[in-house]
Protein backbone atom coordinates (compact mmCIF):
# COMPACT_ATOMS: atom_id res chain seq x y z
CA UNK A 1 0.00 0.00 0.00
CA UNK A 2 1.28 3.63 -0.79
CA UNK A 3 2.27 5.73 2.81
CA UNK A 4 1.32 9.42 2.38
CA UNK A 5 4.15 12.28 3.66
CA UNK A 6 2.02 14.77 5.32
CA UNK A 7 4.26 17.57 6.23
CA UNK A 8 4.09 19.31 9.03
CA UNK A 9 4.67 23.55 8.30
CA UNK A 10 4.77 24.56 11.92
CA UNK A 11 8.26 25.28 12.00
CA UNK A 12 7.93 27.61 8.80
CA UNK A 13 5.11 29.48 10.95
CA UNK A 14 7.30 29.90 13.90
CA UNK A 15 10.60 31.50 11.91
CA UNK A 16 7.94 33.82 10.22
CA UNK A 17 6.63 34.58 13.51
CA UNK A 18 10.66 35.44 14.95
CA UNK A 19 10.35 38.96 13.00
CA UNK A 20 6.95 39.52 12.97
CA UNK A 21 6.50 40.16 9.28
CA UNK A 22 5.66 37.55 6.06
CA UNK A 23 9.00 35.43 5.19
CA UNK A 24 8.88 32.81 5.08
CA UNK A 25 5.40 32.80 3.37
CA UNK A 26 3.52 29.87 5.50
CA UNK A 27 0.69 29.77 2.21
CA UNK A 28 3.34 29.89 -0.40
CA UNK A 29 5.62 26.94 1.28
CA UNK A 30 2.59 25.25 1.29
CA UNK A 31 1.90 24.87 -1.95
CA UNK A 32 5.44 24.66 -2.86
CA UNK A 33 5.48 21.41 -1.01
CA UNK A 34 2.86 19.82 -2.49
CA UNK A 35 3.98 21.14 -6.44
CA UNK A 36 7.49 19.10 -4.60
CA UNK A 37 5.29 15.96 -4.29
CA UNK A 38 4.29 16.32 -0.50
CA UNK A 39 0.66 14.30 0.14
CA UNK A 40 -0.56 16.39 2.73
CA UNK A 41 -0.01 19.43 5.05
CA UNK A 42 0.21 19.09 8.53
CA UNK A 43 -0.59 22.29 10.88
CA UNK A 44 -1.27 22.24 15.08
CA UNK A 45 -2.21 25.41 15.72
CA UNK A 46 -1.90 26.03 19.45
CA UNK A 47 -3.92 28.84 21.70
CA UNK A 48 -1.15 30.95 22.06
CA UNK A 49 -0.78 31.13 18.64
CA UNK A 50 3.41 30.45 18.79
CA UNK A 51 3.46 28.97 15.29
CA UNK A 52 0.41 28.62 13.35
CA UNK A 53 -2.14 31.02 13.81
CA UNK A 54 -5.74 30.96 13.41
CA UNK A 55 -5.82 33.27 10.23
CA UNK A 56 -3.00 30.96 8.33
CA UNK A 57 -5.46 27.94 8.60
CA UNK A 58 -8.77 29.62 7.20
CA UNK A 59 -6.18 30.96 4.14
CA UNK A 60 -4.12 27.32 3.67
CA UNK A 61 -7.53 25.66 3.52
CA UNK A 62 -8.63 26.93 -0.17
CA UNK A 63 -4.82 26.24 -1.49
CA UNK A 64 -4.32 23.19 -0.26
CA UNK A 65 -5.29 20.57 -2.94
CA UNK A 66 -4.14 17.21 -1.47
CA UNK A 67 -5.09 16.86 2.30
CA UNK A 68 -5.54 19.40 5.00
CA UNK A 69 -4.67 17.74 8.82
CA UNK A 70 -4.99 19.80 11.68
CA UNK A 71 -4.13 18.58 14.70
CA UNK A 72 -4.97 19.84 17.97
CA UNK A 73 -6.36 19.42 21.85
CA UNK A 74 -10.48 19.33 20.89
CA UNK A 75 -11.12 22.75 23.12
CA UNK A 76 -14.30 24.62 22.46
CA UNK A 77 -12.17 26.84 20.46
CA UNK A 78 -10.50 24.46 18.50
CA UNK A 79 -13.32 22.57 17.27
CA UNK A 80 -14.77 25.80 16.30
CA UNK A 81 -12.18 26.37 13.86
CA UNK A 82 -12.45 23.21 12.50
CA UNK A 83 -15.81 22.67 12.29
CA UNK A 84 -15.34 26.10 10.05
CA UNK A 85 -12.63 25.60 8.27
CA UNK A 86 -13.77 21.23 7.57
CA UNK A 87 -10.30 19.91 6.69
CA UNK A 88 -9.81 16.60 5.33
CA UNK A 89 -8.66 14.94 8.37
CA UNK A 90 -8.48 16.38 11.87
CA UNK A 91 -5.82 14.72 14.61
CA UNK A 92 -6.55 14.70 18.23
CA UNK A 93 -4.13 15.10 20.64
CA UNK A 94 -4.02 15.01 24.68
CA UNK A 95 -2.05 18.23 24.66
CA UNK A 96 -1.84 21.12 27.59
CA UNK A 97 -2.76 24.08 26.03
CA UNK A 98 1.55 25.47 27.16
CA UNK A 99 2.50 21.92 25.74
CA UNK A 100 6.06 22.11 23.83
CA UNK A 101 4.80 19.56 21.63
CA UNK A 102 3.20 16.43 22.07
CA UNK A 103 4.51 14.10 24.52
CA UNK A 104 2.10 10.91 24.72
CA UNK A 105 -0.74 9.23 23.36
CA UNK A 106 -4.66 9.60 24.66
CA UNK A 107 -5.68 7.26 27.21
CA UNK A 108 -8.94 6.88 25.45
CA UNK A 109 -10.57 4.47 27.66
CA UNK A 110 -10.76 7.12 30.43
CA UNK A 111 -11.70 9.97 28.01
CA UNK A 112 -13.80 7.70 25.73
CA UNK A 113 -17.30 9.84 26.85
CA UNK A 114 -15.43 13.54 25.73
CA UNK A 115 -14.00 11.76 22.61
CA UNK A 116 -17.10 9.92 21.08
CA UNK A 117 -18.74 13.62 21.12
CA UNK A 118 -16.02 15.11 19.25
CA UNK A 119 -16.15 11.98 16.62
CA UNK A 120 -19.44 12.30 16.45
CA UNK A 121 -19.30 16.23 15.74
CA UNK A 122 -16.40 15.50 13.42
CA UNK A 123 -18.47 13.26 11.09
CA UNK A 124 -21.28 14.97 10.92
CA UNK A 125 -18.78 17.74 9.50
CA UNK A 126 -17.42 15.37 7.31
CA UNK A 127 -14.11 15.15 8.47
CA UNK A 128 -12.22 12.13 8.82
CA UNK A 129 -11.14 11.87 12.58
CA UNK A 130 -7.55 10.50 14.24
CA UNK A 131 -6.68 9.79 17.29
CA UNK A 132 -3.44 9.95 18.63
CA UNK A 133 -2.27 6.80 20.66
CA UNK A 134 0.95 5.32 21.90
CA UNK A 135 1.47 1.84 20.57
CA UNK A 136 -1.45 0.22 22.67
CA UNK A 137 -3.84 -2.20 21.65
CA UNK A 138 -6.29 -1.73 24.57
CA UNK A 139 -6.01 2.05 23.40
CA UNK A 140 -5.98 1.31 19.56
CA UNK A 141 -9.78 -0.96 20.59
CA UNK A 142 -10.80 1.99 22.36
CA UNK A 143 -10.31 4.65 19.65
CA UNK A 144 -11.90 2.27 17.50
CA UNK A 145 -15.12 2.10 20.25
CA UNK A 146 -15.79 6.28 20.30
CA UNK A 147 -15.68 5.51 16.27
CA UNK A 148 -12.62 7.32 15.30
CA UNK A 149 -11.37 6.49 11.66
CA UNK A 150 -7.42 6.23 12.35
CA UNK A 151 -5.21 6.42 15.16
CA UNK A 152 -1.80 8.09 14.97
CA UNK A 153 1.19 6.04 16.77
CA UNK A 154 3.52 8.23 18.57
CA UNK A 155 6.64 7.02 17.69
CA UNK A 156 9.05 8.84 20.03
CA UNK A 157 9.86 6.29 21.80
CA UNK A 158 10.58 4.03 18.32
CA UNK A 159 13.01 7.17 17.44
CA UNK A 160 14.74 7.13 20.84
CA UNK A 161 15.56 3.03 20.93
CA UNK A 162 16.21 3.19 17.05
CA UNK A 163 19.97 4.04 17.18
CA UNK A 164 20.72 0.80 19.79
CA UNK A 165 17.76 -1.51 19.53
CA UNK A 166 16.11 -1.44 15.77
CA UNK A 167 14.12 -4.84 15.85
CA UNK A 168 12.49 -3.76 19.69
CA UNK A 169 12.39 -0.12 19.04
CA UNK A 170 9.80 -1.14 15.82
CA UNK A 171 7.74 -4.25 17.75
CA UNK A 172 5.50 -2.58 19.47
CA UNK A 173 4.43 -0.71 16.63
CA UNK A 174 3.75 -3.50 14.20
CA UNK A 175 1.64 -4.91 16.97
CA UNK A 176 0.17 -2.08 17.88
CA UNK A 177 -0.91 -1.27 13.67
CA UNK A 178 -2.04 -4.85 12.99
CA UNK A 179 -4.31 -4.40 16.13
CA UNK A 180 -6.04 -0.96 14.12
CA UNK A 181 -6.36 -2.80 11.30
CA UNK A 182 -7.93 -5.92 13.19
CA UNK A 183 -10.31 -3.22 14.33
CA UNK A 184 -10.78 -1.46 11.24
CA UNK A 185 -8.72 1.77 11.41
CA UNK A 186 -6.21 3.25 9.61
CA UNK A 187 -2.90 3.99 10.60
CA UNK A 188 -0.67 7.12 10.76
CA UNK A 189 2.15 7.82 12.65
CA UNK A 190 4.37 10.93 14.18
CA UNK A 191 6.81 12.52 15.89
CA UNK A 192 11.04 12.44 15.62
CA UNK A 193 10.51 10.40 12.28
CA UNK A 194 13.45 11.15 10.36
CA UNK A 195 15.47 10.19 7.48
CA UNK A 196 17.53 8.18 10.05
CA UNK A 197 14.57 6.09 10.67
CA UNK A 198 11.35 6.53 8.83
CA UNK A 199 12.65 3.52 6.23
CA UNK A 200 12.92 1.27 8.50
CA UNK A 201 9.72 1.73 10.31
CA UNK A 202 7.98 1.93 6.87
CA UNK A 203 9.34 -1.27 6.00
CA UNK A 204 8.70 -2.91 9.09
CA UNK A 205 5.35 -1.36 9.66
CA UNK A 206 2.69 -3.07 7.99
CA UNK A 207 -1.10 -1.40 7.49
CA UNK A 208 0.60 2.54 7.32
CA UNK A 209 -1.51 4.97 6.00
CA UNK A 210 0.35 8.33 6.02
CA UNK A 211 3.01 9.79 8.30
CA UNK A 212 3.07 13.63 9.25
CA UNK A 213 6.60 14.80 9.71
CA UNK A 214 7.67 18.60 10.51
CA UNK A 215 10.74 19.34 12.80
CA UNK A 216 13.16 16.61 11.34
CA UNK A 217 11.82 17.51 7.91
CA UNK A 218 12.74 21.14 8.14
CA UNK A 219 15.65 20.93 9.55
CA UNK A 220 17.00 18.47 6.69
CA UNK A 221 15.82 21.40 4.31
CA UNK A 222 17.96 23.64 6.00
CA UNK A 223 21.00 21.68 4.28
CA UNK A 224 19.62 19.55 1.58
CA UNK A 225 17.11 22.00 0.30
CA UNK A 226 13.36 21.40 0.62
CA UNK A 227 12.53 20.15 -2.80
CA UNK A 228 15.31 16.94 -2.32
CA UNK A 229 14.45 16.90 1.09
CA UNK A 230 11.01 15.78 0.39
CA UNK A 231 11.64 13.67 -2.27
CA UNK A 232 14.40 11.92 0.29
CA UNK A 233 11.35 11.27 2.74
CA UNK A 234 9.15 9.81 -0.15
CA UNK A 235 11.91 7.35 -1.19
CA UNK A 236 11.90 6.01 2.36
CA UNK A 237 8.06 5.12 1.80
CA UNK A 238 8.42 3.51 -1.57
Amino acid sequence: MTTNLSVNINKIATLRNARGENAPDVQQVAIDCERMGAQGITVHPRPDERHIRRDDVFKLRPLVKTELNIEGYPSPEFMDLVLKVKPKQVTLVPDAPDALTSSAGWNVTANAEFLAQIVEKLHDAGIRSSIFVDPDAVQIKAAAAVGADRVELYTKPYADTYPTDPAGAVAPYVAASQAAHKAGLGVNAGHDLSLVNLKYFHDSVPYLNEVSIGHALICDALYLGLEETIRRYKECLK
